[in-house]
């Protein structure tokens, strides 16, 4: 078992991992730590343990983490094992994975796995995979500004304080797309493998991480004052 962790997640994620580990280790199971230092390292890091015969690879940290671990499994026979310590952790709600840290741990050492199907977003170099959700347009720009520091200190609450920045300096360009076969036009978009969005907020009921397919999630108006709107309209 190849655990991939980002130390940059700090000392309480840290203590968090070791409640994890500490009982596989009592217990006699054998695991390799491998940290990260910036982005992109998990993806190598997993592709590298998974070449070095690891049947477990375990992503310890949130969905960009997770990301990353999945990313690097692709066409190995490597299972992708998740330990939450995100700050949303919407892949492990959305298929009910434990957050005790005995349970977590007893989930990695008996192996007990079930299936997944990613997406695929196909680039002009290149192919990613995603397990949850590809986002475009307003939600995307949120996710891909954020500071890390100010996620590191103030959790959750920091994309409501990016939010906020974006909506100001957001153009809201308009996004073209054709899902199948019909063209649309949209402000932002969701491509979703599962029902959840930002933690356990409710965006796609109709969507199954683990079945082929994916739902389509388009948000025909755009503007700052409609993705407040959006925000508040989202059913928990």
């Amino acid at each position: 078992m190849v655990i991939v962790f980002n130390p940059a997640a700090g000392r309480r994620r840290a203590h968090l991992l070791w409640r994890v580990l500490d009982p596989l280790i009592a217990s006699g199971v054998r695991l390799e730590i491998v940290e990260t230092t910036r982005r992109g390292d998990a993806r190598v890091l997993a592709r590298d343990a998974a070449a070095k015969g690891a049947r477990l690879v375990v992503a310890a940290g949130g969905d960009g983490t997770i990301a990353e671990v999945s990313n690097g499994l692709i066409g190995t026979d490597a299972a992708l094992g998740v330990i939450p310590l995100g700050t949303a952790n919407v892949l492990a709600h959305e298929i009910g994975l434990p957050f005790l840290p005995t349970a977590i741990a007893a989930a990695l050492a008996f192996g007990r796995t079930r299936l997944l199907w990613p997406g695929v977003a196909q680039g002009p170099n290149e192919a990613r995979l995603f397990v949850q959700m590809l986002g475009a347009g307003f939600d995307a720009q949120v996710v891909h500004r954020l500071p890390l520091p100010l996620k590191r200190l103030f959790g959750r609450s920091a994309y409501a304080l990016q939010t906020a920045r974006e909506l100001i300096r957001y153009r809201f360009p308009p996004i073209h797309l054709r899902v199948d076969g019909q063209e649309h036009r949209a402000g932002s978009v969701i491509v979703s493998k599962g029902r959840l969005y930002g933690g356990r907020y409710l965006l796609a009921p109709e969507a199954l991480a683990h079945e082929p397919g994916f739902s389509v999630v388009l948000f025909e108006r755009s503007g700052p004052l409609t993705a407040l709107l959006c925000g508040a309209l989202l059913p928990l």
